[in-house]
């Protein structure tokens, strides 16, 4: 009788405990030491509903992270990462694959301060990786494209020389491109410069519209930093400077609507879209989140909603995103940390819970 109450004490322990573990993954705080000791790099808090999970395993070779991590940009076909970073002496892109394996990283002396990392035609024989370089020196205040193992294509704007031309085209501190599949190219110009520009280029790179006035009105902006497209020709663009996003018509450039009442803490940083399209994730630099946003339907843009947060530790400073179109995974660009980061979805067949 007494080993009888004896298991049946254990089994209720035992159940207690796997229902504690499961609510500290699903809610809780997650960290864990360094070989070092240190826990900085991969605290953090799931908020609200769970829809991602830390990859502790990623990357195998942390200590290859030698610099500022300010970007991120992922091939889902070829299973390839590429980590924009900044610093003296310090290679200024790696390359790992999704797996978390060190393939290279690219000895170019023509980047000087990569800001946004963007890969382009990753479904062709031909993918190339687009950076935003925003350096004072011979090569900065322009954009760059490089074929995967770094050799440099092609320069948008004029090496070396700030300016607001568009013929030729000048940029000052250009924060991030986004290249669409059509060829289409959108660029934000402005990270802290003279110039709080949206442009929009022709696959042939002529100007197709452009919103450029600095303010706080309606299609105005002031350090506008992020930009994406969506699926309906919607153009989500993070306006940091008036802590909001702004939505314009991809096709005419015309003004849609505005999301302000989620930022009222921090300003977003980074817009991206989640593969099934339900969800932005938005990373606010000065609190350290990364939130997940509903995504609103066709011909709505409404008032943002904040669905799942995930906090992470305090000076992390995460920057930008991008997200693997094949599996859901998100990677996260911290210059705090001096890291990038992956995160995987809860999932069930592949779909997010």
């Amino acid at each position: 009788m007494l080993m009888k109450k004896r298991s049946h004490t254990c089994l209720i322990a035992s159940s207690m405990a796997s229902l504690v573990l499961l609510m500290m993954v699903l809610y809780g705080t997650m960290s864990s030491q360094q070989p070092g000791g240190s826990s900085l790099r991969h605290d953090y808090q799931l908020l609200g509903r769970p829809l991602y999970k830390l990859d502790l395993s990623w990357p195998k070779n942390p200590e290859l992270f030698t610099g500022e991590v300010f970007g991120v940009a992922v091939n889902q076909y070829a299973g390839v990462v590429y980590v924009a970073q900044r610093g003296d002496n310090v290679p200024k892109v790696l390359v790992f694959t999704t797996d978390g394996d060190f393939l290279m990283s690219w000895n170019t002396t023509t980047l000087e301060m990569p800001h946004g990392i963007f890969l382009a035609d990753a479904a062709s024989s031909n993918p190339t990786v687009w950076i935003t370089d925003v350096g004072n020196g011979p090569y900065g205040h322009c954009i760059k494209q490089y074929s995967p193992s770094g050799k440099m294509l092609q320069v948008l704007g004029t090496p070396g020389k700030a300016g607001s031309g568009l013929d030729p085209l000048q940029f000052d501190q250009p924060a991030e491109i986004f290249v669409h599949n059509s060829g289409e190219i959108y660029i934000v110009d402005g990270d802290g410069g003279m110039n709080n520009r949206l442009i929009k280029l022709s696959k042939e790179l002529q100007v197709m519209w452009m919103h450029g006035e600095k303010g706080q009105g309606l299609a105005q902006f002031y350090i506008p930093h992020s930009v994406t497209v969506d699926t309906a020709q919607r153009v989500w663009v993070a306006d940091r400077g008036n802590k909001r996003i702004q939505v314009f018509n991809s096709v005419t450039g015309d003004w849609l609507g505005t999301w302000g009442s989620c930022f009222t803490e921090d300003a977003p940083y980074s817009v991206r879209l989640t593969p099934d399209k339900k969800y932005f994730v938005v990373v606010q630099l000065n609190t350290n989140q990364i939130s997940l946003l509903d995504a609103p339907p066709v011909g709505v843009i409404g008032q943002c909603r904040v669905v799942s947060v995930i906090q992470l530790a305090d000076d992390v400073k995460p920057h930008l995103v991008d997200l693997d179109l094949k599996s859901g995974a998100l990677y996260v660009a911290e210059i705090g940390a001096q890291q990038a980061q992956k995160f995987t979805p809860f999932s069930l067949g592949g779909k997010f819970l």
